[in-house]
């Protein structure tokens, strides 16, 4: 039985990733940093569904608790053969008027937390010769977004991230893939009106915010034995818009 470990997995698209290898018998781990109390309630309803689920609080852009998370996974479950970087903030705001205090905040979790999971897992990846790396990353990365410089730019870096670790550990049968993700419905996009949303809707072919189960089916399909041949790519999944 496989072990899969989805940071930033108390809502959203996190949980839905975790939900879908819950339900298919994997070994899964759920993380957040500050939301306890929805962490404690994904872990029950995943329970529900799968009696092997580990829920383990902490912020993994730190590296040494980080290492911390990853001990305790190893020594309940064993080593991590499927990681999904899902972990990330957003900021709107225009460039010139966010503090270095934000976009270092940013730069932390968005980027830091993605290194520090990828270094730890694949040291063990590498001595099974087996492994699976998922980063959630947004179209943003891709062509950037006007007042989400600082996010864009986090994102751009884990698709080169992506791109470059893919080439590495590729001899390892390790595969390492990015999801670019859209318009999603998510807490992170709840700051837009209702006007403001259908604007935008209008902007994508598929005329609607695509789903977080959308995301996590993509996610399971990356870490399906299907997809061995598929490293290195950020694939776009975003109803067309770009």
């Amino acid at each position: 039985m496989k072990v899969v470990f989805v940071t930033g997995s108390s809502r959203g698209i996190g949980k839905e990733i975790a939900k879908i290898f819950a339900k298919n018998n994997f070994k899964v781990v759920i993380n957040c940093v500050n939301r306890k109390e929805d962490l404690e309630k994904t872990y029950n309803e995943l329970k529900e569904i799968n009696p092997n689920i580990l829920a383990l609080q902490g912020d993994i852009s730190n590296y040494n608790i980080a290492l911390d998370i990853f001990n305790k996974i190893e020594n309940t479950f064993g080593n991590v053969d499927i990681l999904v970087n899902n972990a990330g903030i957003s900021h709107i705001g225009l460039f010139n008027q966010i503090t270095p205090e934000t976009w270092q905040q940013l730069i932390k979790t968005n980027i830091e937390g993605v290194f520090n999971c990828s270094h730890i897992a694949c040291k063990k990846m590498i001595n099974k010769k087996y492994g699976k790396i998922i980063n959630i990353s947004s179209i943003w990365g891709n062509v950037g977004a006007s007042c989400e410089v600082i996010y864009s730019a986090t994102k751009g870096a884990i698709n080169s991230f992506t791109k470059a670790l893919g080439k590495e550990l590729a001899p390892c049968n390790i595969t390492v893939n990015a999801i670019s993700c859209g318009a999603i419905e998510t807490e992170m996009n709840s700051f837009l009106s209702q006007e403001e949303k259908e604007a935008f809707i209008d902007e994508i072919p598929y005329m609607r915010f695509g789903k977080p189960e959308e995301v996590a089916n993509l996610a399971y399909f990356l870490a399906s034995e299907n997809s061995s041949y598929l490293t290195g790519q950020v694939i776009t999944l975003d109803g067309g818009l770009l």
